[in-house]
C-alpha cells in the first residue's frame, strides 16, 4: 500500500509538471476590426498609430492575408468547433435577433476538451453564440455580455451592459466596456477564478470596433487633421463584378465632391444605421478612434503577464472575427468576400522559448480562421478530438525558411449552419442573402490569387491577383491566358467543400459564361 501511494504521489507531481510546462493561452478576439486599423499593416493609413499591436507583431508572426469569418456569430461558431459554417451542426437563428440556439450534443465547443485534459478555461466579454453560453461545461470562469439571451440589451456595445458572471444572474454594469473587458481579463491572468496549479485558456471577445463604433471618450479628440482618399471604386459602374456588388450604393458625392453617406435602408443592423450626409472621413476617423481602446489593452494585458510572471510561457493570439469596408467596393459592412469587407489582422507570439525563432515573421501566404483551433490543440500537445476543418500553423513558428501549402478557403452560408446549408437557396429565397444582399459564396485564396463562386445561378466567378491588385478592382475570371488558372482554382475550391463535408457540393449552381 505504502509503495502504491508513493507511486501516485510521483505520477501526480509528474502531472502537475507537466501543466505548468503547457502553455497559457491568451486569444484576443476583437469585433469588426480590419487590417486596415493596425498600423504595422501595409494597407494601413499613414497616419494609424497602434504601437502596443505592433510591438506584439515584432515579437511573434503577422499573417498579411488572414480571412477569420464573413460575419460575429458564424466566426465565433468556427473558433469554438473548428468548422465551417456547414460542418457546424444544429447552430441556428431563432426567435428576436440576435437570438440563436444550438443543441451541445450534436455541435460540442473544444474548451470543455481542454478542461477534460487539465486546462482551466475562460471566457470574457462579448458572447453571440446561441443563449447558451457554455458555462461549467466549456467554461471555468466567465464573465459575459450575452446578446442572443438578453436581445433588447444587445445593442450596448460601448456600455450599460448586461453582464453575467459564472451563470449568475445579470447585472447592468456601467463603464467602458473596452476598459471592462480588459480589467477582468486582468484579475483572471493575476489568478481570480482559476486554478493557478494549472494552465489557462482565455478567450477575451472585445465588443469594439463594432457600430456604433463608438471611441472612449479620452479618444474623442485623436486622429485630427486626417487625410482619407477615396476608394477607387466607392461609386458604381463596377466591371465584372457580381450584380449585387454592381449596385452596392452606400456613398455618394458630397457638396465638396468627397464621399458622404446615403441613404440606404430604413433600419439597418444594430449599430449601424445610416446616415445621410455624414462623410466618409468622419466615419473612418471615428472608427479608428475606437481602436485606440484596444491598442491600450494590448499593452496593459502585456504588463499584466509580465508582472504575474507568465509572460514567457503564454501564447498569445490577436485577432477579429472579420474586417469591414468603408467604401470599398461600395460598402458600409462586412461579410462579402473581399479584403476591405472580411480581412483582419492576425498575430501569433509563441511562449518565448519558441517566439525567439520567429520575432517579426510576416507570412504573406492566405490563411483561415479554421487553422486556429487545430494551433491551439497543437501547441497545448494535445489530440484533436474530432476532425477539423483548419491546419496547424504551429510549423510557421520554426527557424529558417518557411513553406505553407494549405488554401485559405472562407465559406459564407448567411445565416444557415451544418446541414441546414445540403441544399441552396433559390435567387428569391431571402435565406440566400445576408448583410445587404450578400449572397452565399465559397473563396478560396491561394498564393497570389484569391478566388471567388458565388452561389448564384448564372452568377461570374471572381479571380483577383492579390499582388498586383491588393484592392481586388479588376475581375480577372475571363481574362484570356488566364483560363487553366480559373479552372485550377474551381476544381480546388469544389475539392476543399468535399473534404470539409459541404453538403452543398454536388448541386453547386452554374456560372456565367465568358461572354457575360
Amino acid at each position: 500500500m505504502k509503495a502504491l501511494i508513493v507511486t501516485l504521489f510521483v505520477l501526480s507531481a509528474l502531472h502537475s509538471a507537466a501543466g505548468r510546462d503547457r502553455p497559457n493561452i491568451l486569444f484576443i478576439y476583437t469585433d469588426d476590426q480590419s487590417s486596415r486599423t493596425v498600423s504595422c499593416y501595409q494597407e494601413a493609413y499613414p497616419w494609424v498609430n497602434t504601437p502596443n499591436i505592433d510591438a506584439l507583431a515584432a515579437q511573434g508572426i503577422r499573417f498579411a492575408n488572414a480571412y477569420i469569418g464573413s460575419w460575429c456569430m458564424a466566426s465565433r461558431a468556427t473558433m469554438l468547433t473548428g468548422h465551417h459554417q456547414h460542418g457546424i451542426e444544429s447552430m441556428r437563428m431563432e426567435g428576436q435577433y440576435p437570438g440563436s440556439a444550438y443543441d451541445p450534443k450534436k455541435c460540442r465547443f473544444w474548451p470543455s476538451v481542454f478542461r477534460e485534459q487539465g486546462y482551466t478555461t475562460a471566457h470574457i466579454g462579448k458572447w453571440h453564440t446561441g443563449v447558451d453560453p457554455g458555462f461549467g461545461r466549456d467554461w471555468d470562469h466567465q464573465i459575459v455580455w450575452n446578446r442572443p439571451r438578453h436581445p433588447d440589451n444587445a445593442p450596448n456595445y460601448y456600455d450599460n451592459q448586461l453582464i453575467s458572471k459564472n451563470g449568475g444572474k445579470p447585472k447592468m454594469t456601467k463603464g467602458y466596456t473596452t476598459d471592462n473587458y480588459t480589467d477582468w481579463a486582468i484579475d483572471y491572468i493575476k489568478g481570480e477564478g482559476r486554478d493557478e496549479a494549472k494552465p489557462w485558456y482565455l478567450w477575451l471577445c472585445y465588443g469594439a470596433v463594432h457600430g456604433p463604433f463608438t471611441p472612449a471618450d479620452r479618444h474623442l479628440n485623436d486622429y485630427p487633421k486626417i487625410e482619407v482618399p477615396p476608394p477607387a471604386d466607392v461609386y458604381p459602374p463596377r466591371k465584372g463584378k457580381p450584380e449585387y456588388v454592381r449596385k452596392m450604393e452606400f456613398w455618394e458625392p458630397g457638396k465638396d465632391g468627397r464621399p458622404v453617406e446615403r441613404k440606404v435602408r430604413d433600419l439597418g443592423p444594430v449599430g449601424m444605421k445610416d446616415m445621410p450626409g455624414r462623410s466618409l472621413k468622419d466615419w473612418v476617423r471615428q472608427y479608428h478612434q475606437g481602436v485606440l481602446a484596444i491598442d491600450e489593452s494590448v499593452g496593459r494585458l502585456l504588463i499584466a503577464l509580465k508582472e504575474s510572471g507568465q509572460d514567457e510561457n503564454t501564447l498569445i493570439v490577436f485577432t477579429s472575427d472579420q474586417g469591414f469596408a468603408w467604401g470599398q467596393k461600395g460598402f458600409k459592412s462586412k461579410v462579402a468576400p473581399y479584403r476591405a469587407t472580411v480581412a483582419a489582422p492576425f498575430i501569433i507570439r509563441p511562449p518565448k522559448a519558441i517566439a525567439k525563432n520567429c520575432a517579426g515573421r510576416v507570412i504573406d501566404s492566405p490563411v483561415s480562421g479554421v487553422d486556429i483551433p487545430p494551433t491551439f490543440f497543437a501547441q497545448a500537445g494535445l489530440e484533436l478530438p474530432w476532425p477539423m476543418h483548419g491546419h496547424d500553423l504551429s510549423p510557421l513558428f520554426s527557424k529558417g525558411p518557411v513553406s505553407w501549402k494549405h488554401p485559405a478557403m472562407l465559406v459564407h452560408t448567411a445565416k444557415t449552419y451544418g446541414s441546414a446549408t445540403d441544399k441552396i437557396p433559390s435567387k428569391d429565397d431571402p435565406a440566400l442573402f445576408h448583410g445587404p444582399g450578400i449572397p452565399w459564396y465559397v473563396m478560396l485564396s491561394e498564393g497570389r490569387y484569391k478566388y471567388i463562386r458565388n452561389l448564384v445561378e448564372g452568377e461570374t466567378e471572381e479571380l483577383y491577383d492579390i499582388i498586383a491588385d491588393p484592392d481586388e478592382l479588376v475581375n480577372k475570371a475571363h481574362e484570356p491566358g488566364l483560363e487553366k488558372t480559373l479552372k485550377k482554382f474551381r476544381i480546388e475550391a469544389i475539392g476543399e467543400l468535399r473534404r470539409t463535408r459541404a453538403g452543398f457540393v454536388d448541386d453547386l449552381p452554374t456560372v456565367a459564361s465568358p461572354s457575360k
